[in-house]
């Protein structure tokens, strides 16, 4: 005795959801190459896992039943569709006989026949060969979150990264001038002037020798 349904009518596809944990459905087509070569792959699965009320397997003619396939979204044969209590959670496109296992096995679990029950899908409705919804979060471990960076400290950085810069390559003394410049935060503030008795404040000072020498003193 066969354990697959063959769906006749849109009543008996929904009475077949309302009443079945689990419903592993093969829309094909008997056109479809590739639907006829993992059939007899569909039924050994269903030989194996089939339980009353708990998981069935499916077979949904899309060109007799054209309304469900509409309905679920059905645009290329053979497509599984697995549904746990109503609502489809994983949808594998293409005959991959290893693929196709994989997620029956799953769907095995979640019935809570032949295995332990549980959330065996992480998140609903896989195609194969995609990577799943995108989540918000970011990388994965990255713990990425640009609303901690601030903004205004690393445009001040770079401000003074371009300035030591600026002020390194124009002056003889480059060290000296990094230093001394406005733009080095670890700039320590000027020793306030000192006047000797009898000078006014903001008396002019007496020349100073050039810290870099002249071609004349090298002559």
């Amino acid at each position: 005795m066969s354990n697959l349904v063959n769906i006749k009518s849109t009543a008996e596809w929904q009475s077949l959801l309302s009443g079945t944990t689990v419903v592993i459905a093969d829309f094909y087509a008997d056109w479809c190459g590739p639907c006829k070569m993992i059939a007899p792959h569909f039924e050994r699965l269903s030989k194996e896992y089939a339980r009353p009320k708990k998981v069935a397997f499916a077979k949904v003619d899309v060109d007799s039943q054209s309304d469900i396939s509409r309905a679920q979204g059905v645009s290329a044969m053979p497509t599984f569709k697995i549904f746990h209590n109503g609502s489809c959670v994983d949808t594998i496109k293409g005959a991959n006989p290893p693929a196709l296992a994989e997620a029956v096995s799953k769907a095995v679990k979640l019935a809570g026949a032949g295995g332990a029950s549980g959330n065996a899908y992480i998140t609903p409705g896989r195609t194969l060969g995609s990577s799943g919804p995108a989540t918000s979060r970011g990388w994965p471990g990255a713990g990425l979150n640009l609303r901690a960076w601030n903004f205004g400290a690393i445009f001040k950085l770079i401000i003074s990264f371009v300035g030591l810069y600026l002020v390194s390559f124009f002056s003889f003394d480059a060290r000296g001038a990094a230093e001394a410049s406005i733009f080095n935060v670890h700039r320590k503030p000027p020793p306030p002037k000192r006047t000797t008795p009898g000078s006014a404040p903001g008396s002019a000072r007496p020349p100073q020798k050039p810290a870099f020498k002249t071609m004349a003193d090298l002559g």
